[in-house]
């Protein structure tokens, strides 16, 4: 019976270890596969020939459609955070300190970081379900037989898009995140608005604002690479354009939670 036990015991974790080697084989087959494609992608971009007509419309459906999820996400945030902080500063008679919190957050970390956790959820999904389903039908390859390269004809379009209306949308996004902060101090905290404005303008410096946009720029990169690396390796009919969805959306936000710690802590020092 012992005998047996310890069996039983040797093949669960000879079978966890194997699950566990397969997923760490993954997780680097796709990290390397992303890096691969990034390299790729910005190797033809230094060629210069970039479909502007496809990237402007490409920009329409990053940026644009993107305004109004953005817009509540941001206001809400600011307003929340308004109410918190005050919560807090008032146990300090510090309340004037709230618009200086509420400005320096969103342009540092919640603008940039927010931002592109919407644009990963809405738009790496739809690049990678988009990308997915001409990779199932079989339109990637009628692309490669027509002797077009898909990464210049599809990925370089998302990618600049992606670059500069994540960087747009975070300027978009401070600014209505301290709107929001602004309803809160001014109406139901009893703030001037003249102290708002001249404290949240204050508290900020050149170093604030431009931490969080070259943050939105490299988050951009990541969702468009990501999305794109997923839709052209999706498998098995539509069972494999949702995984591959899943998948896009789950890697952006990752990768966006990872670098986001690691630019503040080298900021930090800089």
């Amino acid at each position: 019976m012992t005998h047996w036990q310890n069996m039983k015991k040797w093949v669960s974790v000879r079978s966890w270890l194997k699950e566990f080697g397969r997923l760490s084989l993954d997780i680097f087959q796709g990290a390397g596969g992303i890096a691969l494609l990034f390299r790729d992608t910005c190797s033809l971009l230094l060629e210069g020939k970039i479909r502007w007509k496809a990237t402007i419309s490409q920009m329409n459906k990053i940026g644009v459609t993107s305004l109004p999820l953005v817009f509540l996400t941001a206001l809400f945030t600011g307003m929340v955070l308004a109410l918190q902080s005050a919560y807090q500063l008032r146990l300090f008679a510090a309340e004037k300190f709230t618009s200086d919190l509420i400005s320096v957050s969103l342009c540092r970390e919640l603008g940039p970081v927010l931002t592109a956790m919407v644009v990963a959820g809405r738009v790496g999904a739809s690049i990678a379900a988009e990308l997915g389903t001409m990779k199932v039908t079989e339109q990637i390859d009628a692309l490669k037989a027509l002797a077009t390269n898909p990464i210049r004809y599809l990925v370089i379009p998302r990618f600049i898009a992606a670059l500069f209306m994540l960087f747009i949308l975070t300027i978009y996004a401070d600014c209505i995140g301290m709107f929001g902060g602004y309803l809160i101090s001014v109406f139901k905290l009893g703030m001037s608005s003249h102290m708002y404005i001249k404290r949240g303008i204050d508290a900020l410096v050149v170093k604030d604002v431009v931490t969080g946009l070259i943050k939105a720029f490299f988050f951009g990169g990541f969702i468009s690479i990501v999305g794109c690396y997923f839709g052209f390796n999706a498998r098995g009919g539509a069972e494999g354009v949702g995984r591959a969805t899943m998948l896009a959306v789950v890697v952006s936000l990752i990768l966006v939670i990872s670098s986001d710690g690691l630019f503040s802590a080298i900021f930090y020092f800089f």
